[in-house]
């Protein structure tokens, strides 16, 4: 029988991968409230030092599992799908995909960079089916794809960063992808659901096989948002929910929260090229709602302690960076 060998979360912002000496550069061209804070560099370095040592301490805790396949929860922002048919979960079930890596070539263009760094990966089709077949039994209905929907763009950086920083590129990946960004998105509470089944389905799965769960995304952040600002204190909401190993609490957390009024930072029912101008679903907005990654992972893990390396907020972004796992699960 499968075993789940252990849970982790990671951040993917850009800020976790560029030079600090370019944070203050790229904050420049963004909208922030008044009230957030500016870091000199020797800051912005102390923070970026942080966020690696996150990475490695995840990566270590990683490797010393050993799984033989991973099961990485990330939202897909329009580099698979877009509007004219969007799903709320999908399970990719190819024995390959390719994504783009990280790069800071910043004399390419964005498509001339994606295709410089396009790299391959494992799938695993057989603990990928396992899990589409396994969701429609717990009363889900998720999308699956055989192969890219889009080649030349690939799967997403919610999976291909956390495999970049956490992995040597070989082992195999499950991308499974939820619908976090455009509304009607998917709850803190369907996330908690999500993430239960798939505990399940994990342990029914009858080969020897030792699996890996991450949650890839958040915590706090609206990119591009006008007047944007850090909600440290949701962030630590929820981490302190994790550290207690509950993942219910995270999601009631999560959908309890209400946007403060006259925020433009998270507005709500305006029509975009990134976004439906649908009724959103309750809770935070934008890339924020990345944390419901977190939930489903946590929720795989549910019951069980995380212990959170570090909380690194980036006023530049502004993001709430964080790192954590589970290491008894």
């Amino acid at each position: 029988m499968a075993k789940l060998v252990g849970a982790y979360t990671v951040s993917h912002s850009p800020f976790c991968y560029m030079p600090p000496e370019r944070w203050n550069e790229v904050r420049a061209n963004r909208s922030l409230r008044e009230d957030v804070p500016m870091e000199d560099l020797d800051e912005c370095k102390e923070k970026a030092e942080r966020i690696q040592n996150g990475f490695a301490t995840v990566r270590a805790k990683l490797a010393e599992a050993k799984p033989d396949v991973l099961i990485v929860f990330g939202d897909d922002q329009l580099e698979c799908f877009d509007f004219n048919n969007y799903p709320s979960f999908l399970i990719y079930l190819g024995d390959e995909f390719k994504g783009s890596l990280f790069n800071q070539n910043r004399s390419m263009g964005d498509a001339e960079r994606a295709q410089a760094t396009q790299q391959a990966m494992k799938g695993h089709p057989q603990l990928a089916t396992a899990i589409l077949t396994g969701l429609m039994g717990h009363g889900f209905d998720p999308a699956f794809a055989m192969d890219m929907p889009k080649p030349d763009k690939g799967i997403g950086h919610a999976i291909m960063r956390p495999a970049q920083s956490l992995t040597d590129l070989q082992m195999p990946i499950v991308p499974v992808l939820v619908n976090c960004y455009f509304a009607p998105q998917v709850t803190g509470k369907r996330s908690y659901q999500f993430g239960k089944a798939i505990r399940e389905i994990i342990e029914a799965y009858p080969e020897d096989l030792r699996v890996a769960v991450i949650g890839s995304g958040g915590m706090w952040h609206t990119p591009g948002g006008e007047d944007a600002w850090l909600g440290e204190e949701f962030d630590r909401g929820e981490l302190t929910f994790m550290e207690a190993g509950d993942a219910r609490g995270m999601a009631e957390f999560f959908d309890a929260y209400e946007v403060p009024e006259g925020d433009l930072s998270q507005p709500v029912g305006v029509p975009g090229r990134t976004a439906t101008g649908l009724p959103s679903s309750p809770g935070p907005q934008g890339g924020t709602r990345e944390t419901a990654n977190w939930i489903v992972t946590a929720a795989v893990a549910d019951g069980s302690r995380a212990t959170v390396v570090d909380y690194v907020p980036v006023y530049a972004s502004p993001v709430g960076a964080a790192f954590a796992y589970w290491e008894k699960v």
